[in-house]
C-alpha cells in the first residue's frame, strides 16, 4: 500500500506536470496495471478537483543505465499512455538537475520513443533533444465540420498535423480542434491539430489542440517542433535555420517563446530536432489522504 504520494508540479512554457519518483519501483505495480495507472491519472488532472495538469510523469530506473540516467513514463489526462511529451521532457529535466539525480547539468532520458537528451540554459531555458520525426506528409486535404483544409503531417514522437491560419486569435480551438483531431483520415487514434501562423521568417503563433487532454493547451512541445520544422520545408526558408544556425521561434498561448532548431540534410531528411521551452519550477506537494485514497482507490 502507497501511504504517501509525494509530488512535484512544474510547467513547461504553461504546459503544466506533475512529477513522481518511481526510482525505489514504489508504483510499480500501479504502473502494471492500466486500469489502476489511469484512474489515478483521472483523478489527479482534473483543475478544481485534482492537482491540476495536462499530464503525470512517472520517473524510474533505466533499463540501459550506460545509455540513460532515468526512465520516464508519460500520461495524458484522460489516462492513456503518450510515447513522448517536449514539455514534459523539459520539466524532468529540470527536476533532475535540480535535485541532484545527476552530476553536472544534462540529462538522458529513457523514453517509449527513444532517448531523449536535456541541458539546463540561461534564463530558465531547457533545452530538448527529442528522437527523430518520421512519416512526413505534405497538403493533406480534408474536409471536416463543413470546412476545407490542406495540412502537414509528422509523427514527432507523437502524432501532430499543422493547419496554416491567417490569424491564430480568430480561431475557433475547440470547435476545429476536436474535429480535425477526429477525422477519419487519422484513424483510429487521431492527431494533435496545431494552428500556426506565420508571422514572418522563422516567427510562428502556434495554438495547439492536444489529445489524451482533448482541449487546447497553453503549450505543446512536441506540437511546436512540428509546426516549425514544417513551415520552414513549405515557406523555403534559409539555410540557417535548417542547419540549427537559428531557431524558429514559437509563441503559444501561454505567451512565451519557444525555440526549435533542427537539422535538415540534403536530401530532405531531418536528423535532429531540439527544443528550448521555459520550465518554472511551481511546487513540491504531498496528496491529502482523502485525494490520495480516491486516485489509489484504496489500493
Amino acid at each position: 500500500m502507497i501511504h504517501a504520494i509525494e509530488f512535484a508540479k512544474l510547467s513547461g512554457s504553461g504546459n503544466d506536470h506533475i512529477c513522481m519518483d518511481n526510482r525505489d519501483g514504489r508504483f510499480d505495480d500501479l504502473l502494471a496495471s492500466p486500469e489502476r495507472v489511469g484512474h489515478l491519472v483521472r483523478t489527479l488532472c482534473p483543475r478544481g478537483l485534482g492537482v491540476g495538469a495536462d499530464g503525470v510523469i512517472f520517473a524510474g530506473r533505466p533499463r540501459n543505465p550506460q545509455e540513460a540516467d532515468v526512465a520516464v513514463r508519460h500520461f495524458d489526462p484522460d489516462g492513456t499512455e503518450a510515447e513522448l511529451c517536449g514539455n514534459g521532457s523539459a520539466c524532468l529535466v529540470r527536476w533532475v538537475i535540480e535535485g541532484a539525480w545527476v552530476t553536472g547539468r544534462e540529462v538522458r532520458i529513457e523514453t517509449p520513443s527513444g532517448i531523449v537528451r536535456g541541458r539546463e540554459d540561461a534564463d530558465r531555458y531547457i533545452h530538448v533533444c527529442i528522437p527523430e520525426p518520421h512519416d512526413l506528409a505534405a497538403d493533406i486535404p480534408i474536409t471536416t465540420a463543413g470546412r476545407r483544409w490542406t495540412l502537414d503531417y509528422a509523427v514527432t514522437g507523437t502524432p501532430h498535423v499543422v493547419a496554416y491560419v491567417d490569424d491564430v486569435e480568430k480561431v475557433n480551438v475547440a470547435r476545429w480542434g476536436p474535429a480535425i483531431r477526429h477525422h477519419r483520415r487519422f484513424a483510429p487514434r487521431g492527431v494533435n491539430v496545431n494552428f500556426t501562423q506565420v508571422m514572418g521568417e522563422g516567427e510562428l503563433a502556434v495554438r495547439t489542440f492536444e489529445f489524451g487532454v482533448e482541449a487546447e493547451t497553453l503549450a505543446c512541445g512536441t506540437g511546436s517542433a512540428t509546426a516549425a520544422l514544417m513551415a520552414a520545408r513549405r515557406f523555403g526558408w534559409p539555410n540557417d535555420y535548417l542547419c540549427q544556425g537559428e531557431p524558429v521561434r514559437v509563441r503559444v498561448r501561454s505567451g512565451d517563446i519557444l525555440k526549435v532548431y533542427f537539422l535538415i540534410e540534403a536530401d530532405g531528411t531531418i536528423v535532429k530536432v531540439c527544443l528550448e521551452s521555459v520550465v518554472r519550477f511551481l511546487y513540491n506537494g504531498r496528496l491529502h489522504p482523502e485525494l490520495a485514497g480516491r486516485a489509489i482507490g484504496g489500493g
